[in-house]
């Protein structure tokens, strides 16, 4: 083991939105590489010939790369680096480390100024000490199932700010409606398709208020496609929520009418894109950790997506030491 360390480059890279800027040591902490590179393709091009060569000059035979995770910017360069055949020689172990463990490291260093240079060498020497306790970059399906299931948190977080958006309007035009306690509403989810129908087609409180209790129950059996146990019930629920709603302005029922007919149709795409966001989760994962995929939507309350985050975001029972972890 101690002859692999001897035998190791290891290699820090400071990463930003525009440069990344390297700096290599060997075990015993000499400076071999200093170097500053832009950060795209031919940049990372240039960053791997020069590791390249370092490697060879100085016979080395391993190579550590230590990147600060710097939001997506880290991405490409920890890719590119990982996945690159010639560099495969070398058995590279490439990380993405949290910029807090550098922070705290980096204040043994009393009398080093805040420059880039210097920063690369700080990650330099975090890999060199064997600071190092994450799991090395585990590469582009990893990667593609991270940015899959992040991707519909965001949507499902987008769906929730409609939802909480349009609240005040659908107060504004059935008040009653968007406060009645459970026992008192006429529709257990008020962003239901029949919620949507009664809130979109009748442009104001009166047409429900004065509406046969017939019509009522057509309505809403239409509507509900025959799934609501008591039809009647709800019709009459429903007609007690318009009667005892305040009454506005009619100038107002029409824009109020357009502004939550817009929310539903918004929430409506999220549904449909949340939908196919699940079936490329769902794809992605299959040939991808099968064992413990399997194991985890084993676990009731676990399907297809949540065990698809947890690999994704936690990685796999290996990267923990003990159950105590």
């Amino acid at each position: 083991m101690k002859d692999k360390f001897m035998s190791t480059l290891f290699v820090g890279i400071d990463v930003s939105s525009k440069t990344n800027v390297l700096c290599a040591l060997d075990f015993q902490g000499n400076k071999l590489l200093n170097l500053k590179a832009l950060n795209n393709q031919p940049g990372a091009e240039a960053i791997l010939d020069n590791i390249l060569s370092c490697l060879d000059t100085n016979s080395l035979k391993y190579v550590v790369i230590a990147l600060e995770s710097t939001s997506f910017y880290s991405t490409h360069v920890a890719n590119f680096l990982s996945s690159n055949e010639t560099l495969l020689f070398y058995k590279p172990m490439v990380y993405c480390l949290n910029p807090k463990s550098i922070a705290n490291y980096r204040k043994s260093f009393v009398d080093m100024d805040k420059t880039d240079p210097l920063d690369a060498y700080v990650i330099a020497d975090f890999a060199r000490v064997g600071r190092i306790t994450s799991e090395p970059w585990r590469g582009a399906q990893f990667l593609a199932l991270q940015r899959l299931s992040r991707h519909r948190l965001h949507l499902i977080e987008s769906m929730t700010r409609e939802k909480t958006y349009m609240v005040s309007n659908i107060y504004l035009k059935f008040s009653e409606l968007a406060v009645l306690d459970k026992e008192g509403r006429p529709f257990s989810n008020n962003y239901g398709s029949t919620s949507a129908a009664v809130l979109t087609e009748f442009l104001s409180l009166d047409d429900i208020t004065y509406a046969s209790i017939e019509d009522l129950v057509d309505f809403v059996a239409k509507k509900g496609k025959n799934r609501f146990s008591d039809p009647l019930q709800t019709a009459k629920l429903l007609q007690k929520a318009a009667r005892d709603s305040y009454r506005l302005d009619k100038v107002l029922y029409e824009p109020l009418n357009a502004s939550i007919s817009s929310s539903f149709n918004v929430i409506k795409a999220f549904e449909e894109e949340i939908k196919a966001i699940d079936k490329a989760i769902e794809k992605t994962i299959k040939g991808l950790n099968t064992t413990e995929y399997s194991s985890l939507i084993s676990i009731p309350g676990i399907g297809p997506v949540f065990a698809s985050g947890i690999l994704a975001e936690i990685g796999t029972i290996t990267s923990f030491d003990s159950h105590v972890d």
